[in-house]
């Protein structure tokens, strides 16, 4: 089940050939695990997703590329991922994130009106940045791991079960 709807999202490297914009990357993108459908090559590009997804930077998906093609694992499965943090989720994100990060420090709350300006980002950023990036990588880190032991349980479980099913099928044959 898990390979099966994960070929949805599989792209052919030969997609990618002879594009300007990746001329610097061709010969990387020879790679059959950058591409593949594997247990190997996906759980680890769905966990390095989760994890970029939860980092206060912008460019998930470029960054979640990047380090799939570094890791040498599924880039369009890294890629995907990361729109788990999307318009509707991204604030509940930080925020929880921040809220974490700042009873770990032990710091003081904080009313925290954001505005998107410089003035902003230069005085008020400067405050909530340590307790932020600690929540969100502490939130990341356990998204990781939880959603690679649950991916890689249930491909593993998948397998057994299409194994116990064709051995059924072997057995009334016979």
């Amino acid at each position: 089940m898990p390979r099966r709807f994960f070929r949805k999202f599989a792209l052919k490297r030969q997609h990618f050939h002879g594009h300007w914009y990746l001329a610097p990357f061709d010969h990387l993108l020879h790679d059959q695990r950058l591409w593949g459908v594997r247990r190997r090559t996906i759980v680890p590009a769905f966990a390095l997703g989760l994890f970029i997804a939860f980092q206060p930077v912008p460019g998930h998906m470029l960054i979640g590329a990047l380090l799939a093609l570094a890791f040498r694992i599924n880039i369009p499965i890294a890629a995907i991922t990361t729109f788990v943090s999307n318009p509707l989720t991204i604030g509940p994100m930080f925020i929880f994130s921040y809220q974490l990060g700042r009873l770990l420090l032990g710091l003081e709350p904080r009313e925290i009106n954001f505005e998107l300006s410089w003035d902003w980002l230069a005085d008020s950023f400067l405050n909530i940045w340590q307790p932020l990036m600690l929540g969100c990588v502490l939130l990341g880190s356990i998204a990781s791991l939880l959603g690679y032991i649950g991916l890689d349980l249930l491909w593993r479980a998948s397998i057994a079960d299409y194994l116990e099913k064709r051995r059924r099928r072997k057995n009334r044959k016979l």
